[in-house]
């Protein structure tokens, strides 16, 4: 458990991250963590496929049945999706802070 969850920083989500990728390759007994990559993959669809559901389903753009089993919120799904991606980068042993800093220099730059 993450201490101080409503102060949470970069530094302890990412604390989060590294003890979440080893609790997966421990549950699914993966000792190369190559062999995790594709079921995370696969993990980050599903959960953009739920956040599209929440998206239409807030705007009512859901079949009334699919509305009535929509419960919960888009920002849900959202945090969903950015703590699979930040695993998949943790396996993949990418530097989040570095190449984040980057991805900011550059839309920093463009001009809209």
């Amino acid at each position: 458990m993450i201490e101080n969850n409503k102060n949470m920083n970069l530094e302890s989500l990412l604390k989060f991250i590294k003890k979440e990728h080893l609790r997966l390759m421990k549950f699914y007994k993966i000792k190369d963590r190559k062999r995790l990559k594709h079921p995370i993959t696969i993990k980050i669809m599903e959960e953009v496929g739920e956040l599209s559901q929440k998206i239409l389903a807030s705007d009512g753009f859901q079949r009334k049945e699919k509305l009535a089993k929509m419960k919960g919120e888009v920002a849900h799904e959202l945090i969903d999706v950015l703590i699979t991606v930040l695993i998949l980068a943790e396996n993949m042993e990418i530097d989040v802070k570095k190449y984040l800093g980057r991805a900011i220099d550059k839309r920093q730059k463009r001009p809209y």
